[in-house]
Order: structure tokens, then C-alpha cells, then sequence
């Protein structure tokens, strides 16, 4: 256990679990992304996935908690190691080196800071249905919730429509230096494999941000309707 105490409260341990708690994140966001983007498939396909959901609470719930527990943790040592950073280093070094550090890892915490707001609004809005309370009586032929409707009447508001697009891409913007960060914060990256590693990153995050911003773009179109 003091092992275990040490190791957490080291500036290791947090980089550690970090990149952990960042690759599970990772893993969720692309399976999200797989789950919605069968609305394309037409509203029995994405209304089965979400009946499945909603009707197999052994699954959803440990998973809902285990992503609960990944974010509190990859926040709380996101800040720490920030915190720490700015304490260890000086007023001199820090205007030296600034032009040297990307924008997206100078911003992480405020991009992280604003896909939080994100998140808890897209889960008031689709998930807890705070935002439209009306979504709840929605139900499809056989009696299901209809997603699919829900999908099409969230997103056909262009304010939220662009209000995703815009947290989507400061998550893939975050996504593409966290995932950099990820691999050298494990001690997987070496001069062999960063130039692959970064290209993974910024492909990965492009085709995240394409896959969830197609969504709202295809409903406004009219493609989804």
C-alpha cells in the first residue's frame, strides 16, 4: 500500500496513470464513435444497439462507472502534473521554451477544461434528457427509445450542431498530443518509432473528428432526416 502511495504521489506515477486512464478514454471514444455512426444504417439499426444498451444494465453500469472513475482520475493528475510543472520551472525558463511547446500541449488543461463542459452537456442533453425532457416519449414502432429520432431533432439546432463540431475538435486536438504523450509516458517511444507514433496521433484524430462531425453535418443536410 506505501508503495502503491508513493508511486501515485510521484510525478511518475501520475504521468503513469495519465496515460492509462488517456488510452482507456481513447478506446471509449472510438467505440462511441463506432455505436453512433450506425445512425447512417437507418433507425433500426442504431435503435437495436440502443435498446441493447439500455437492457443489459450489467454491462452499461460498470462501464458507465469504470469511465466515471478514468475521468475523475485523468483529471485529477492532469492538473497535479500541470501544477507541478509550472512550480519547477522559473519565470526565465518559461518564456525561453514557450515557443518550443505545440499549442495543443500548452492548452491541454483548457481543452480539457471545455470538452468537461462538453461532456456534461451532451450527457444532460442525450442520456439524462434535461435539455429536451420531450425525448423520453419518444419510441419506435416495436417500443424501443428512438435514438435515432432523438439524433435528428438534437442535432438539427445549428448552435448545437456547431457546439459539438467545435468540443469534437478541441477533443481531437487533445487526443493528438495526448495520444504523443501517452506512448513516451509508458516508455514506448523511441527515435525509431516517434515519427510513426505522431503520425498515428493526427491520422486518429482526423478520422475521429470526420466520423463524429458527420453526424450533425449529414442531419442539417438532410441526408439524416
Amino acid at each position: 500500500m506505501n508503495v502503491a502511495r508513493r508511486l501515485v504521489a510521484s510525478s511518475l506515477g501520475k504521468k503513469c496513470l495519465t496515460a492509462i486512464t488517456g488510452a482507456g478514454l481513447f478506446l471509449f471514444v472510438v467505440a462511441h464513435l463506432l455505436g453512433n455512426l450506425q445512425v447512417f444504417l437507418g433507425p433500426e439499426a442504431i435503435n437495436r444497439y440502443g435498446n441493447f444498451l439500455q437492457t443489459t444494465p450489467e454491462i452499461l453500469w460498470p462501464a458507465r462507472i469504470g469511465l466515471l472513475v478514468f475521468v475523475i482520475i485523468h483529471i485529477w493528475t492532469s492538473i497535479a502534473l500541470t501544477i507541478e510543472n509550472r512550480a519547477a520551472r522559473g519565470q526565465r525558463y518559461e518564456v525561453n521554451k514557450v515557443v518550443d511547446a505545440s499549442l495543443a500541449s500548452r492548452t491541454m488543461i483548457w481543452s480539457g477544461a471545455i470538452i468537461f463542459a462538453f461532456v456534461g452537456f451532451h450527457l444532460a442533453h442525450y442520456t439524462l434528457m434535461v435539455v429536451h425532457p420531450e425525448f423520453r416519449d419518444l419510441h419506435d414502432a416495436l417500443g424501443r427509445h428512438d435514438v435515432y429520432r432523438m439524433m435528428v431533432i438534437g442535432f438539427s439546432n445549428p448552435w448545437v450542431s456547431g457546439f459539438y463540431a467545435l468540443s469534437i475538435g478541441l477533443l481531437c486536438v487533445h487526443l493528438g498530443h495526448g495520444i504523443e504523450s501517452m506512448f513516451q509516458s509508458l516508455g514506448l517511444k523511441d527515435e525509431v518509432w516517434t515519427a510513426r507514433i505522431n503520425v498515428f496521433g493526427i491520422a486518429a484524430s482526423i478520422l475521429i473528428f470526420l466520423g463524429y462531425v458527420s453526424i450533425p453535418a449529414a442531419v442539417l443536410a438532410g441526408v439524416v432526416k
